[in-house]
């Protein structure tokens, strides 16, 4: 810009700290001129899918931390879940990404291979963080060639809740608990049971006929078989045509088949909360809307286990450093020691029905008093997470496409398998 010598030394400096003022209310996090500290602390952005009541009680951690920790603020930006990752992946290549991001496990391929996350090693110990504190199977879910690329703080799995009246007429309440053999034919007998005591319109079994419901519940049976759970080969190509999987898949599919789920479900955990459910198979979010229903008597239990070994669907809130063309260390150190203790604080997140990853919080007087979790915490060592696939996504998204046709009766068990094959290897390039 051509100074104009009538410009007096005055003005000119307040139009450039007006210029800058206009950059610094963009979208870009605060950019630090020594540390990142503002006002005597070290300002970092911490971005959020948690648009809904796990957003709430986010909220809360955040405002507690800021309110002990004099040297370090936290400001929180929650995004709408459904657009978070492309917002993400937006401010990355812009290399306008926050200090502090949360990525979910099953979301880690897409960015990790890729360098736009920071390895945590080298950073980690200096911020007081211990991984010997967390859970190995919620752990190894952000682990990539022996590098720790996040901090975990919890993992959300799917697990059975029901109907503590209905079970009970059906005579398979036991001390409280769902009473069944641990078999196929076991579980089938115990919804059978519950479809010929309740009244004609409460479904023993509440899923819904489309989304990803019975996909989430044919991956945890399928995990359970002896030689289950395998999705690609060595070399990539797609191994889900297999006979554990088409095993598994015909079980989910006979409970549709036999009506024990009922045709045409379209909100599975609205007709729980209604009590026109028995039992329904959902994630463990759902802990909170269900305690406050009120004259809902119902109880919660780990993903039932019908063959060879627990297994369940689930995934993770991860706490992850985004990269940046130039590292502010006072900002890395100042997000991981936030991170670490919203992980350490992990019986605060709970309350949004989490199973906190800090294998110590399950221990605490704070987390036995909360109400239903500790009935299905041990879930967190048997989560079986999604392959790593950067590609994983969209996958899911075309599998479940033929999944609802199998749902729908237009399409058998094998058929689906074989057509989720072809379509597997046609995502992934294979």
């Amino acid at each position: 810009m051509r100074k104009n010598k009538f410009i007096s030394t005055g003005i000119l400096l307040l139009a450039i700290m007006l210029v800058l003022s206009a950059c610094a209310g963009g979208s870009q996090p605060s950019q630090s001129t020594e540390g990142g500290e503002s006002g005597g602390k070290t300002k970092i952005t911490f971005w959020t899918p948690f648009s809904g009541g796990d957003g709430e009680f986010m909220t809360a951690m955040i405002d507690k931390f800021n309110q002990e920790n004099k040297d370090i603020q936290v400001e929180q930006l929650s995004n709408r879940s459904e657009d978070y990752y492309t917002k993400l992946q937006t401010s990355l290549a812009s290399d306008q990404a926050p200090d502090l991001a949360v990525l979910h496990s099953s979301r880690m391929p897409q960015f990790v291979p890729s360098g736009y996350v920071t390895p945590l090693d080298d950073l980690a110990s200096t911020a007081g963080v211990k991984w010997e504190d967390f859970n190995p199977t919620i752990l190894e879910s952000t682990i990539y060639d022996n590098k720790h690329y996040s901090i975990p703080l919890d993992t959300h799995a799917i697990v059975m809740y029901y109907n503590k009246k209905y079970l009970e007429q059906a005579g398979v309440l036991k001390d409280g608990k769902p009473s069944f053999e641990q078999s196929p034919e076991g579980f089938t007998e115990f919804l059978t049971k519950i479809k010929n005591a309740v009244p004609a319109d409460v479904a023993p079994l509440a899923q819904p006929s489309v989304r990803i419901d019975a996909y989430w519940m044919f991956w945890g049976f399928y995990n359970q078989l002896t030689g289950g759970g395998k999705f690609y080969d060595a070399n990539g190509k797609a191994e889900l045509n297999n006979p554990e999987a088409l095993k598994a898949l015909e079980y989910v599919d006979s409970l549709y088949t036999s009506k024990l789920i009922p045709p045409n479900v379209n909100d599975a955990v609205k007709l729980f909360q209604d009590q026109k459910a028995a039992v329904v198979i959902t994630g463990v979010w759902s802990t909170g809307a269900f305690e406050n229903i009120k004259g809902l008597d119902f109880g919660v239990v780990p993903m039932p286990q019908i063959y060879d070994q627990p297994a369940t669907w689930g995934d993770s809130h991860t706490l992850a450093l985004p990269k940046h063309s130039k590292e502010d260390p006072a900002k890395q150190q100042a997000a991981l020691t936030f991170a670490n203790w919203l992980a350490q604080h992990g019986e605060m997140w709970a309350k949004a029905g989490h199973i906190p990853s800090v294998t110590k919080v399950l221990d605490s007087q704070e987390f036995k008093d909360l109400p239903y979790r500790s009935d299905y915490a041990k879930s967190a060592d048997f989560v079986k997470y999604w392959p790593r696939n950067e590609k994983q996504g969209q996958v899911n998204d075309n599998v479940i496409k033929e999944f609802e046709k199998m749902m729908a009766g237009k399409q058998d068990p094998a058929t689906t398998l074989e057509k989720s094959n072809a379509i597997i290897d046609k995502t992934t390039g294979q």
